[in-house]
């Protein structure tokens, strides 16, 4: 099998799985306690464990994970009734615009313009909703150098040089929107500003460690 056909193999296999994942979404959606907290966005979202860390934290609060891995602004916009609007969220976190900033041929312009679609909708639909637009995490081009996935180096430099430019027009947009910009990130990082190495999986997604890290800084986010 040409490494061509592999790769198209495993690009469906993963079209597949994110829309397998927000049928579930649909599913569970019918059964939520509306008013609540959501969290929702793409893989690093979807990765947090943050139902798990509340309850050690002794925290009495129902909290929602509706993030999707692999998604892009453009697809969380096609997906906003299964990752937003069904659940009728009271208080909304959202970190999305990771996969979009990985890319060659994305630009700070698009970001914003998609980021905006999505905040546009939610003032609309959800008016009263609280948002807190979180802070896109930091990565370690080290631990990516050395991943078996192809691409893993590149997409983690990519964002490296692109974090402090998406990080300020994020929290412009917020200001924009009358939201809330978070940035949750204290702890994460080493003398270089990198992931550090000990809570970075692959140079790009992060181990329950960190996020417990990120829990600490955004609990009273939380709580308030």
């Amino acid at each position: 099998m040409s490494d061509k056909k592999a790769e198209d193999i495993l690009a469906d296999l993963f079209q597949r799985e994110k829309r397998d994942k927000l049928e579930r979404y649909r599913h569970l959606n019918r059964y939520v306690k509306k008013g609540q907290i959501l969290f929702t966005g793409s893989s690093l979202m979807e990765q947090f464990p943050v139902n798990e860390i509340a309850m050690t934290y002794g925290i009495d609060a129902v909290i929602y994970n509706r993030g999707i891995g692999g998604y892009t602004i453009p697809e969380m916009l096609d997906s906003m009734d299964e990752q937003i609007f069904a659940l009728e969220p009271a208080k909304i976190f959202i970190n999305i615009g990771t996969n979009d900033i990985s890319r060659e041929d994305e630009t700070i312009e698009m970001l914003v313009a998609d980021y905006r679609k999505v905040l546009l909708q939610i003032k609309e639909r959800l008016p009263e909703a609280e948002v807190y637009m979180m802070a896109y995490y930091p990565v370690n081009v080290i631990v990516a150098e050395n991943q078996p996935w192809q691409g893993a180096k590149r997409a983690a430099e990519l964002r490296l040089q692109r974090l402090e430019e998406a990080n300020h027009a994020v929290k412009e947009l917020a200001a924009e929107f009358d939201y809330h910009f978070i940035d949750v990130n204290k702890g994460l990082t080493d003398e270089n500003g990198q992931t550090r190495k000990e809570l970075s999986i692959d140079g790009i997604h992060m181990w329950s460690d960190a996020y417990e890290i990120i829990f600490e800084n955004m609990k009273k986010y939380i709580l308030e």
